[in-house]
């Protein structure tokens, strides 16, 4: 059996129990005070070097090899989501509201299992491993603070990568891919401001529901019928909020949504776009809008080709070529982006649907995940780290 994949096997156990226990205690985003306790504590009893509160929660942790060498970037995103568990887990979260419902606290624990891989093994490669256990990946601009507090520098990486447990795929699928794999994000604001009055005299009124609704509806023929239909883009619109009584005529009316796209060219015409279409309703019915796209913003997961094929390497020296699977890219975001926007590699998705049809999917209060991918996930980023050190370090 290869040695990496007896290691991580042998830490089955702990990797349960270290997932468990964080999925016990969640935390939001940069809030991660207690998991980057327990991952610092694990870091400094293994011998690594350790770093505290980069980007604000986040902990990074450096194990050097046994000689100079290239250096290679780990990520593991450790935060949770404001999601009242439903899961009836005997480990279910003991905080109301917060839940770890995206795989990150799996994510967590495959960080520490690799962490202890190579500190175990760290004569026999060169070159050094930076660990980035990351705070805030959901949507609060984590990874990008974590760049500022200088994660990329000292030593500077020469690749990075990181994976996703993902339960809606067969558990031990291995999605290892070049090129688009998850879309960029946009969120925008739009604010339809009309005229209040008596529900029973609308003809004194701006009407900012009635309007409101027609520029919703016609945002989501946008997409359809102005990207080419072999562009993948996606506009939704996540909530709308707008009066306080039956019988009153609401004044404002105010809309948020995401955009997703992989193009950024296609990218800009939505938003131009957009800009025109609510300008055009909002005028042709007489109220005023404000529009605005925030200042969050996430671009595209697109894997380098030469880092890829290393991370497949790794994949078959551990496991059949049949687990390898190919997926079309699909238009959630991960920040884990903002680093390969600076730093060639891979972002690897896994399968890890549990054998379990109550379980819902990412984001839901019912997620869950197949825990024995948490040895997988180990071995493969170790196996990752080590394959790519070994062969760079060896090259003129």
């Amino acid at each position: 059996m290869n040695p990496i994949l007896q290691k991580a096997q042998s830490l089955r156990e702990s990797l349960v129990n270290w997932r468990r226990d964080i999925h016990r205690h969640p935390e939001l985003g940069f809030h991660e005070v207690r998991t980057a306790g327990v991952v610092a504590s694990h870091l400094h009893q293994l011998g690594i070097e350790v770093m505290t509160g980069v980007g604000k929660t986040g902990v990074v942790g450096i194990v050097e090899g046994s000689g100079p060498g290239p250096t290679v970037l780990l990520r593991f995103d450790m935060d949770a989501l404001p999601v009242q568990e439903e899961t009836n887990l005997p480990f279910a979260s003991e905080h109301q509201g917060v839940m770890h419902a995206c795989g990150h606290d799996g994510h967590t624990a495959i960080g520490m299992g690799v962490a202890q891989i190579l500190a175990e093994s760290r004569q026999q490669w060169p070159g050094r491993v930076k660990l980035l256990f990351q705070p805030a990946e959901e949507g609060l601009g984590g990874a990008l603070a974590t760049i500022q507090d200088g994660v990329l520098e000292h030593p500077r990486p020469d690749v990075a990568f990181g994976l996703h447990l993902w339960n809606q795929f067969p558990s031990g699928q291995l999605y290892i891919q070049a090129g688009p794999l998850m879309a960029a994000a946009d969120r925008f604001h739009i604010e339809v401001l009309g005229k209040g009055g008596h529900g029973g005299e609308p003809h004194l009124t701006i009407d900012a529901i009635w309007v409101a609704a027609q520029v919703a509806t016609a945002l989501h023929t946008v997409v359809s019928r102005n990207v080419p239909p072999a562009e993948p883009a996606v506009l939704s619109i996540g909530s709308i909020h707008g009066g306080s009584a039956f019988n009153v005529i609401a004044e404002n009316v105010t809309m948020h949504g995401t955009l997703r796209t992989f193009n950024p060219e296609v990218r800009e015409l939505l938003i131009r776009r957009m800009r025109e279409v609510v300008a055009g309703i909002c005028a042709a019915h007489g109220a005023r809008y404000n529009f605005a796209m925030d200042d969050f913003y996430t671009p595209a997961v697109i894997n380098d080709e030469q880092a890829t094929a290393v991370v497949q390497q790794a994949a078959r020296d551990l496991f059949a070529d049949e687990r390898l699977a190919h997926m079309a890219p699909f238009m959630v975001a991960e920040d884990m982006a903002e680093l390969l926007n600076r730093v060639p590699g891979c972002f690897v998705i896994v399968g890890a649907s549990p054998d379990d049809n109550h379980v819902g999917p990412h984001h839901n209060p019912r997620f869950n995940i197949d825990e024995a991918m948490l040895v997988d996930g180990a071995a493969l980023l170790s196996q990752t780290a080590i394959n790519y050190l070994r062969r760079f370090a060896s090259e003129p």
